[in-house]
């Protein structure tokens, strides 16, 4: 009976966990992943703590599984986070606890930080892209000062990739904080942007 109830339990989070995801960054590809993953754990470790194999065994092949297709496609890592989701549910769902309640409580502690900490609201503000800049730069201070008047955002970290001085470009990884307008440093308002806050002023 307690397996039914994890197995239960396991569906439900799996379905939520893709839900989500699919809605949030729309990778079909992914979900059927996912899901595929999650209902193979559960069967192959389900069959595992049955038989007279050990689950440690089963549970180090799908280690190595998981290392090959992780490398097999290129995901970020907020995927990387939804994928072992998927198989933490499955073997929690496979592999019942002495007592009920705990794997049922690890599943929900799973799912609510998983989900949480990918809301859109969740550090929203932060960002991090890979650019390619017109022009080698190698002064560090003029690089920032570009990447914050491009992005109209506080950078925080710049790495600088590849400085290719024959085709006169510069890649970078840059991590940074969109700010509003008023925030940012030397910003100067403009006359709409004036007249906008004197406007708010005056109704309030």
């Amino acid at each position: 009976m307690d397996q039914l109830v994890l197995i239960g339990a396991d569906v439900a989070g799996i379905a939520l966990l893709t839900w989500t995801y699919f809605r949030r960054h729309r990778r079909r590809d992914l979900v059927v992943a996912f899901l595929g993953v999650n209902v193979g754990v559960l069967a192959v470790a389900s069959t595992l703590g049955s038989a007279t194999i050990g689950a440690g065994l089963g549970l180090g092949l799908f280690g190595v599984l998981s290392i090959i297709r992780l490398r097999s496609t290129e995901i970020d890592q907020r995927e990387v986070a939804y994928y072992f989701a998927a198989l933490a549910l499955g073997i929690l769902g496979a592999l019942p606890g002495p007592v009920l309640w705990h794997s049922l409580a690890f599943m929900a502690l799973l799912l609510v930080a998983v989900l949480v900490a990918d809301h859109p609201r969740v550090m929203r503000r932060h960002q991090r892209q890979e650019l390619v800049l017109d022009g080698a730069v190698l002064d560090r201070v003029a690089l920032v000062a570009r990447l914050e008047g491009m992005l109209g955002a506080r950078v925080h970290h710049v790495a600088v990739q590849r400085v290719d001085l024959v085709n006169d470009t510069t890649w970078v990884d840059v991590r940074y904080e969109t700010v509003p307008p008023a925030r940012r440093r030397g910003h100067v308002q403009t006359p709409r942007e004036t007249a906008r806050a004197s406007t708010t002023g005056a109704a309030s």
